[in-house]
């Protein structure tokens, strides 16, 4: 089994099979000299039931297999000319977690160089934020994250574009992310983003040549709370105004509100306040779908 995912191993499922005919074909060798046809008969016994082990194994291990989400984070750590550090912004990937792992879905983490991306807002009293980063098996997963190349898009529910000033700066530009995000959302997946992460949609176009938030309701980091942070000549854009410029119907609240804005599958929050509304809204918009698949 490939970690906590569930996913089939066949070769340890074929081990065990093999090992289980190895032992008993030892332990019956002996019979086969002095009663041939009753030797013959227990080997046939055994293949039968090494057959339904094996069918066993891999319905147990697949039925177990958790529905995926694909979190985006971004590989900048440098915010413009300033010097000063900054990465993905750690609550807005932990809480998030915490609320899809609960409902039962894998997380994997994608960014544009893969590995150990950088991270921001690293606040440890936070108690969620010390939940995930003391996590074995996350924290694992998210200093390891996958490349582009890695990602293989049919195995995901959803995508989500965590923020922290960064994603500004590579996930507005990287074609392969915005390819595996359509590919997501054309499947009927849903395509979710917080603060600064709405920036990583501004390139995500659809099948028709359209950009995906196009007519849609969607909301991101302010103008306003990047002129708050004193960050306005600072990042690539304005990304309050990017939204606008591509077709998006941009909404808001005062600065540091909670804001959610959920047009079908488009889930998008407006900043670090919204992380966990928007892990609840991509649950719904989840449950959503899967009713109207059915």
């Amino acid at each position: 089994m490939n970690g906590g995912n569930g996913e089939v191993n066949f070769n340890f499922v074929m081990w065990v099979t093999v090992n289980y005919y190895m032992k008993s074909r030892n332990l019956f060798q002996q019979k086969e000299n002095k009663n041939d046809m009753k030797a013959k008969q227990l080997f046939r016994q055994i293949g039968i039931c090494s057959v339904l082990l094996t069918l066993m194994v891999t319905h147990s291990f697949a039925t177990n297999r958790k529905p995926k989400i694909l979190f985006v984070v971004t590989s900048h750590d440098t915010k413009g000319n300033t010097g000063e550090k900054t990465g993905y912004y750690l609550g807005e990937v932990s809480h998030p977690w915490e609320v899809l792992t609960a409902a039962g879905y894998e997380i994997d983490f994608l960014s544009p160089q893969g590995g150990n991306p950088p991270v921001d807002g690293f606040d440890l009293n936070d108690p969620v934020n010390k939940k995930f980063w003391k996590d074995k098996y996350y924290h694992n997963k998210i200093i390891h994250s996958l490349k582009p190349s890695e990602v293989k898009p049919e195995e995901y529910k959803a995508i989500f574009y965590a923020g922290g000033h960064g994603a500004m700066w590579d996930l507005p530009f990287d074609s392969a992310i915005a390819k595996i995000a359509g590919e997501i959302y054309e499947a009927n997946g849903v395509v979710a983003a917080v603060c600064h992460g709405p920036a990583g949609l501004t390139n995500i176009k659809l099948s028709t040549g359209e950009y995906l938030i196009k007519g849609k309701n969607v909301n991101g980091f302010s103008n306003e709370e990047e002129e708050l942070v004193k960050l306005s000549n600072v990042v690539p854009f304005l990304l309050e105004d990017r939204l606008k410029e591509i077709g998006g119907i941009y909404e808001k609240s005062e600065p540091w509100q909670s804001h959610v804005t959920v047009d079908g599958r488009l889930v998008t929050g407006q900043n670090p306040q919204s992380a966990k509304a928007v892990g609840m809204a991509i649950v719904k918009a989840l449950d959503e779908q899967g009713k109207v698949s059915r």
